[in-house]
């Protein structure tokens, strides 16, 4: 089982850290080792806006282990305002009103808990952008 502060120094996870190449300004997330569009191999550390765009999403009807009191739920793939995409839930949102093209932003939420060890786990979620 992973530690609570094993988990919290994943800084892309819980900071939205994004590595950001020195030779040519790719923003990567999560960070790479290895810059896929120059080569490059020095990295400086990048926070993300947390602000972007639904591309597409699906409503989850039948949950895999461990989510099944949350159906029916959104998940969405967003574009980022840096040019990433990131895949996470949609959530305070009326699912008749979700929209390809909505604006939404980051929140750190609960994502789930594990079992009998009571061990919960956080990370970012997507919810509607203030209009």
């Amino acid at each position: 089982m992973i530690t609570a502060r094993n988990w919290r120094e994943i800084p892309q996870r819980y900071r939205l850290e994004a590595g950001k190449c020195k030779k040519c300004s790719e923003v990567l997330y999560p960070p790479r080792v290895v810059c896929p569009r120059c080569g490059g191999r020095t990295f400086e550390s990048f926070r993300l806006s947390g602000e972007g765009e639904v591309l597409t999403y699906s409503i989850v009807h039948v949950a895999p282990r461990g989510f099944e009191d949350d159906v029916p739920f959104v998940v969405a793939i967003v574009g980022m305002k840096e040019g990433v995409q990131m895949t996470g839930q949609i959530v305070d949102c009326d699912h008749g009103k979700l929209a390809i093209g909505m604006k939404v932003r980051t929140e750190f939420r609960r994502i789930q808990e594990d079992g009998e060890a009571g061990m919960i786990f956080y990370g970012h979620k997507f919810v509607p952008a203030a209009a």
